[in-house]
């Protein structure tokens, strides 16, 4: 004899389609070098052009999307590479002494170089002047 349980429903599972932080992206590797003018931030990016970079910055937050290139090849077969052609983002909290709006980037054989420079605090402003 068979018998057949029914699971309740919880109410503590969400049916809304998870974050952005899913399987979608990985992490990229990266690197922070702090000047007293600014932040110098190295992302490493292979098989990203300038063109899939997105750069972000809001509030205390930054946040790099890099989108890599397909290319559909006619004897394309599925060789469980999903994870090595996965997108990266990098969220960073930063907090508010840089200025996004100044900042600069440039791409270069996969490694993306990101100054931030350092907002001038009003206090140093003021003694300087």
């Amino acid at each position: 004899m068979h018998t057949i349980i029914n699971s309740l429903p919880t109410r503590s599972r969400s049916k809304a389609p998870s974050n952005l932080s899913d399987d979608r992206f990985r992490q990229p590797a990266y690197d922070c070098q702090e000047h007293p003018e600014a932040m110098k931030l190295t992302v490493y990016i292979p098989g990203v052009d300038a063109a899939g970079v997105e750069i972000e910055g809001r509030g205390a937050d930054l946040t790099v999307t890099a989108k890599k290139m397909r290319f559909i090849r006619v004897n394309f077969t599925a060789l469980n590479l999903e994870a090595a052609q996965h997108d990266y983002q990098l969220r960073l909290r930063l907090g508010s002494g840089f200025d996004f709006a100044a900042m600069a980037a440039e791409i270069k054989d996969g490694v993306l170089t990101v100054t931030l420079p350092k907002r001038i605090a009003q206090g140093r402003l003021r003694r300087e002047a």
